[in-house]
């Protein structure tokens, strides 16, 4: 009974630090990578570094990003923070 009373709070603790930190943490990444994943070409884009561009071309872990001026940079996947307007989507005036 009183290994029961001393294990109580230290999994209570475990529960609480798994639902709150953990298990959303484990949803963001997966969100992150899925995005990741699912790039395409005339994706705008935003990387980790700030670089806002377009996605030109892909590769398995590499993409090429066109920036404003024309020029095309060479990015890891992993470094793709969001996107900020999917392929096809054009604004509508």
């Amino acid at each position: 009974m009183q290994l029961i009373s001393s294990l109580g709070p230290i999994l209570l603790m475990f529960l609480i630090f798994y639902f709150l930190i953990i298990r959303p943490q484990q949803k963001r990444q997966k969100a992150i990578q899925q995005m990741q994943n699912d790039l395409k070409k005339g994706d705008k884009i935003v990387t980790i570094g700030g670089l806002h561009g377009i996605v030109d071309a892909l590769d398995e872990d590499t993409i090429v990003i066109k920036c404003g001026d024309g020029s095309r940079l060479t990015y890891d996947r992993t470094a793709v923070r969001e996107v900020t307007q999917p392929a096809g989507e054009g604004t509508a005036k």
